[in-house]
């Protein structure tokens, strides 16, 4: 029997024995014959299965069983994608588009002269060129969307990416704007409750005092209430920004400084000699060896009350630490940043200039100090202090990742 006539008797066997529940596969149907009749055989074929409701896979190089499927609802085209440059397939099916037979191209990669190929599409029906140069651009649109189907993945894969990386950073400050804000809350009702504590106990205290101020003890119990009064205020200090006394609790001047006397530096542990008595701010202008440092009145003591005195007399003189002493002592406490936030402009350079002489003492060359952002009230009024301080080389606003406008780097001379 011929190749067609084998075929059909195939097909024929297939067509009895159809029902609905049945898959159908045909090879190049209608192959092997006359194309014209034979293409006209196939779609009738295609037709009469689809008729009978039974599922059918057909393969075909005819042009008119891919029109056949273009046009027909229900029905529709594929095709195995082919890379004529290597003669290869790449085995990429490619649902809803009609394939190309490629017989030219691959025929003029075999070698085949250009000019029988040239002459061979000049043969082709009209027909069957504009249907070949439709599937030409059905597959140049397919491998366009293709490739921007690539890039909007890519470009989503980005975003979602970035929009991951920057809910996280945003979680992340939450998370530490809320530690900050807790860290806060707690310091100021620690500060409030310290306030409190002592205005109450200050009040009663001037409250007793008037009601002795007839007796005849006054003037010993008025001084007796002041000791108990920098004591109270020391205590509820303490418990806000605990500090090491180094045994020297509860201690008094018995009078006043003078110039010239030796002191001894209780948060420093080292001694040295009053150069200048306290002012309005209360800070006391003292030689400490080769440095002079401004320190609050109640962080000194007599040198020669200071615990173990005696025997220190024995070992050197007060006053004569060395620099690199001097600046060892107070490296082991020193931090190379204040934190100014919340303070009024005048507290905050009373303790920016003891911070400032803490970093010349140690050495230390460059510091920030943290002030926040806010107004610029708090910033400004510093930056008019330090224009005009001896100690400063120069300053600036942090950069990013310092903390920008919410510091000031101090360079010191």
């Amino acid at each position: 029997l011929s190749t067609f006539s084998a075929h059909m008797t195939n097909i024929v066997s297939i067509l009895n024995a159809l029902s609905d529940r049945s898959l159908v596969l045909f090879d190049e149907l209608g192959a092997g014959t006359d194309p014209v009749e034979g293409a006209a055989l196939a779609v009738s074929i295609l037709e009469y299965t689809r008729q009978v409701g039974a599922k059918c896979a057909a393969t075909t190089h005819y042009a008119e069983l891919k029109a056949f499927a273009l046009e027909t609802p229900g029905v529709r085209n594929a095709s195995c994608e082919f890379d004529v440059a290597t003669l290869r397939p790449t085995y990429r099916l490619l649902i809803g588009a009609p394939g190309k037979s490629n017989a030219f191209a691959i025929s003029e990669r075999l070698g085949l002269r250009k000019d029988i190929v040239g002459r061979a599409k000049e043969l082709i029906s009209t027909e069957n060129r504009n249907l070949e140069g439709v599937i030409s651009k059905l597959d140049a649109q397919r491998r366009e969307m293709e490739q921007a189907s690539s890039e909007a993945k890519t470009l989503q894969k980005e975003y979602e990416e970035k929009a991951a990386e920057a809910e996280r950073l945003l979680r992340d400050a939450r998370t530490r704007a809320e530690r900050e804000l807790e860290d806060a809350r707690a310091k100021a009702s620690n500060m409030l409750a310290s306030a409190r504590s002592s205005a109450d106990y200050v009040f009663a205290e001037l409250d007793g005092i008037r009601k002795k101020k007839d007796s005849t003890r006054f003037a010993e119990e008025l001084e007796q209430s002041r000791r108990e009064v920098r004591q109270k205020l020391r205590e509820t200090g303490d418990a806000v920004d605990p500090v090491e006394r180094k045994g020297t609790e509860g201690y008094v001047l018995p009078r006043p400084l003078e110039i010239g006397d030796e002191v001894y530096l209780t948060n420093l542990d080292m001694t040295g000699k009053v150069m200048g008595l306290p002012g309005r701010d209360g800070l006391v202008s003292v030689q400490a060896g080769v440095v002079r440092t401004k320190v609050p009145q109640d962080e000194l003591m007599l040198a020669a009350d200071r615990p173990s005195a005696g025997e220190d007399r024995k070992k050197k003189k007060p006053g004569m630490l060395t620099e690199g002493q001097l600046r060892q002592s107070i490296q082991k406490t020193f931090r190379p940043e204040l934190d100014l936030r919340g303070e009024y402009p005048e507290d905050a350079w009373l303790q920016t200039d003891r911070y400032l002489d803490d970093a010349v003492l140690s050495g230390i060359r460059s510091v920030t100090l943290i002030h926040g952002k806010g107004t610029g009230a708090l910033r400004n009024a510093l930056w008019d202090r330090l224009k005009r301080d001896p100690r400063v080389k120069s300053y600036r606003a942090g950069s990013f990742g310092e903390g920008d406008y919410g510091v000031t780097i101090v360079e010191l001379k």
